[in-house]
């Protein structure tokens, strides 16, 4: 099996995050494969790095969660720059992901790795009304918990994303959702995630992620549905000029994670930024 490195992502300790496994030298393994070693490995994704045919900067990457692959994955890819940049390769990175090139940059910071990455183009619309009903029955919110400034929508930046405001905190921590039916409405309806979010000002957001279609209850830090929540606020008129957006995410799971969200009127593209850690090898059993 190929070496599994893992990363926890949109933190500076292990214990917070997004786990993330990234396999560096992936080009000898086909999908079934990629398939086998992301279900093993456990987490809400897995990324591999494809070389062959490729140089320099250029480099291929597919993320497969433990039930099937997914187009893009921010975190992951936010993992496999910073384990690129351990190895000792130097960024920038343009990758070649089944959503499209994603640009990742790197910078040192206080002795950390970050890494940006631009989006591919996002856009936004608003949710069928009908459909919007059934997600709602299978999160067991009412209606009036929604903030009506900010209207449902699906959200894109590379997978689809339902979006959706709550209007208070305690909303969005009461996150308790029919698992099964959340994920036939998001099978059904091409969705990756819902991003849940509660705006606490202007500059902060809190947000939460439930991911029934890869087998995972919730992600801590999830940054495709953080590039996609930005092409959203440019959507509805929330970006009338370059603004930037700290999302707190994975709080209310013990995992607390930092996402830095970029957005530009004029541009379709959405930069997310964070660090990663390597996760310490659990010891093994005498």
């Amino acid at each position: 099996m190929s070496q599994v490195q893992r990363y926890a992502a949109f933190t500076t300790d292990p214990a917070g995050g997004n786990p993330a496994g990234v396999v560096l030298d992936a080009d000898e393994l086909d999908e079934a494969d990629m398939q086998r070693i992301a279900t093993q490995v456990g987490y809400s994704e897995t990324a591999f790095v494809l070389r062959a045919g490729r140089t320099g900067h250029d480099l291929g990457l597919r993320f497969f969660s433990p039930l099937a692959e997914v187009a893009f994955c921010g975190h992951a890819t936010i993992a496999s720059s910073v384990a690129l940049v351990a190895s000792g390769a130097q960024g920038p990175f343009r990758f070649a992901t089944k959503a499209g090139p994603v640009v990742v940059t790197t910078t040192l910071e206080s002795g950390a790795v970050h890494a940006q990455l631009r989006s591919v183009p996002g856009h936004s619309r608003p949710v069928d009304p009908g459909v919007l009903h059934e997600v709602l029955a299978a999160l067991r919110w009412p209606i009036d918990d929604l903030d009506p400034d900010y209207p449902p929508h699906v959200a894109y930046a590379g997978n689809d994303h339902l979006v959706l405001a709550t209007g208070t905190r305690q909303r969005l921590a009461a996150l308790d959702y029919d698992v099964a039916r959340l994920k036939e409405i998001c099978v059904r309806e091409g969705w990756t995630t819902l991003q849940l979010f509660w705006p606490e000002n202007e500059s902060t957001i809190h947000a939460r992620n439930p991911f029934p279609v890869g087998g995972v209850i919730e992600d801590p830090a999830t940054g495709a549905a953080a590039a996609a929540l930005g092409a959203y606020l440019r959507e509805i008129g929330r970006v009338p000029k370059p603004r930037v957006v700290t999302i707190l995410q994975g709080v209310d799971m013990g995992r607390p994670s930092t996402l830095t969200m970029a957005m530009d009127p004029n541009d379709q593209t959405i930069t997310v930024t964070g660090t990663a850690v390597p996760i310490p090898a659990e010891p093994q059993p005498r």
